[in-house]
C-alpha cells in the first residue's frame, strides 16, 4: 500500500515538523520559525495527511512523536541537513572557495585527533562552512558510506567494501587515576594493583571493552564493581569526582585533559586501534587529503602510536578479535 499522495514533500511542512521535535510542542516550534502557531499546526496536519500516518500524539496542549514519527524525525534531520549543505556548496562554488567540509569521528577522536590537525592544516584549505559530527564507530561508517560526511575518523576494526581506510594507527590504553592517588607516583601502573578498585571503562563489548576485560583476567584482577560508560571523557569525570580508576584509550586524554587527573601507562599493551576513512573510488578535494594526512601527524604524537599496514584487515581483525575459528577448537 502506498502512503503518499503526490511525488513531493513540502519543505516547510518539514521544517514544522522539525521544530516541533526540537521545542517539544507546537507553540515553541512556531517560536523557532517565526511563523503562526495554526500555520505550524496546518503544515503538520498537511504532512501527516500526505504521509498516511500520525507524527505525533496529541493530548490537549501537548504532543508527543509516535513510533513512527520518531523514525520520520530521523530522515528528516538529515534531509535538511542535507539541504543545508547544498546551499553552503553553492555559495563557496559561486565564491571559488574550498567546498564545505563534513567530517565524522568517534568522540574520542573528534577530541583527540582532530582539533590539532584542523589547526596544522593551511588555513587556506579550510573552508568557510565546516561540520564536525562526533558518531558512534558504527554510525561514523554509514555517514562515510552515505557520503553525508566527507570522512571519518574512527576506531577499528570496521570491514566494509565501500570504505577506503587511508591509515591505521595503534596506540596503548592508559589509566586515569586520582592526582592524590597512591599510585600517581609511579610511572607505570600494574593492572594487578587495580584489582581492589572500583574501574571505569567503555561498555561496547565488540571493541576496547573486551579487550580490557581479557587484560584484567590475564592480570588476576578482575574488578568486582565497574561503572561502564560509552565515552572516555565521562570516564574521566568520574575518575574526577572519586569513583575509581578509568582504563581509557589514550586520545581524550590527550585532547581534552582534566585537573586533578594523572594518567599513566600500564604494565600490559591494551591496543587502541583507529583510522582515517572515506568513501572507497571517492575523489579527494585537496583539504581532505590535507587532513587526512595532519591526522596521522597528530595520532603518531601520542606516546607509543605506531602505524601499522593500512591494507592488513585480516591481521588487524585477528589482533582485536581473536583468529576466525573454522571449526570448534580450531583457529583459523
Amino acid at each position: 500500500m502506498s502512503y503518499m499522495h503526490g511525488n513531493s514533500i513540502d519543505i516547510r511542512q518539514l521544517e514544522a515538523f522539525a521544530a516541533v521535535m526540537s521545542a517539544g510542542s507546537v507553540t515553541g516550534a512556531a517560536r523557532l520559525l517565526g511563523r503562526s502557531q495554526p500555520a505550524v499546526t496546518r503544515q503538520i496536519q498537511e504532512l501527516e495527511a500526505d504521509l498516511g500516518y500520525a507524527l505525533l500524539h496529541r493530548s490537549g496542549g501537548r504532543v508527543q512523536p509516535t513510533s513512527r514519527g520518531l523514525r520520520f524525525h530521523a530522515e528528516v534531520e538529515r534531509h535538511l541537513a542535507g539541504l543545508t549543505h547544498i546551499r553552503e556548496r553553492a555559495e563557496a562554488i559561486g565564491l571559488d572557495e574550498p567546498a564545505t567540509l563534513t567530517i565524522a569521528a568517534t568522540p574520542s577522536l573528534a577530541a583527540g585527533i582532530l582539533p590539532r590537525a584542523l589547526a596544522a592544516v593551511s588555513p587556506d584549505l579550510i573552508p568557510r562552512h565546516l561540520h564536525v559530527q562526533a558518531l558512534a564507530a558504527e554510525n561514523v561508517v554509514q555517514a562515510v558510506l552515505a557520503r553525508s560526511a566527507d570522512f571519518g575518523i574512527s576506531s577499528l576494526p570496521l570491514e566494509h567494501p565501500g570504505l577506503e581506510i587511508h591509515w591505521i594507527a595503534e596506540a596503548p590504553c592508559v589509566v586515569a587515576i586520582g592526582a592524590d592517588d597512591p599510585l600517581a607516583g609511579n610511572a607505570v601502573v600494574r593492572l594487578a594493583d587495580l584489582a581492589e578498585r572500583r574501574i571505569v571503562t567503555l561498555a561496547n563489548p565488540y571493541r576496547l571493552r573486551h579487550r580490557v576485560d581479557e587484560a584484567l583476567e590475564r592480570a588476576g584482577a578482575v574488578p568486582e564493581r565497574i561503572i561502564d560508560v560509552n565515552a572516555s571523557l565521562t570516564a574521566l569525570s568520574l575518575v574526577r569526582a572519586g569513583l575509581g580508576a578509568a582504563i581509557v584509550e589514550p586520545a581524550t586524554v590527550r585532547g581534552a585533559p582534566m585537573d586533578g587527573i594523572v594518567v599513566r601507562a600500564l604494565d600490559q599493551a591494551i591496543p587502541f586501534l583507529f583510522g582515517a576513512i572515506s568513501a572507497a573510488a571517492l575523489p579527494r578535494t585537496p583539504t581532505v587529503s590535507a587532513l587526512i594526512d595532519a591526522a596521522r601527524a597528530e595520532a603518531l604524537a601520542m606516546p607509543g602510536c605506531r602505524l601499522m599496514e593500512a591494507n592488513g584487515s585480516d591481521a588487524l581483525a585477528d589482533s582485536v578479535y581473536g583468529h576466525t575459528v573454522l571449526a570448534e577448537g580450531a583457529p583459523e
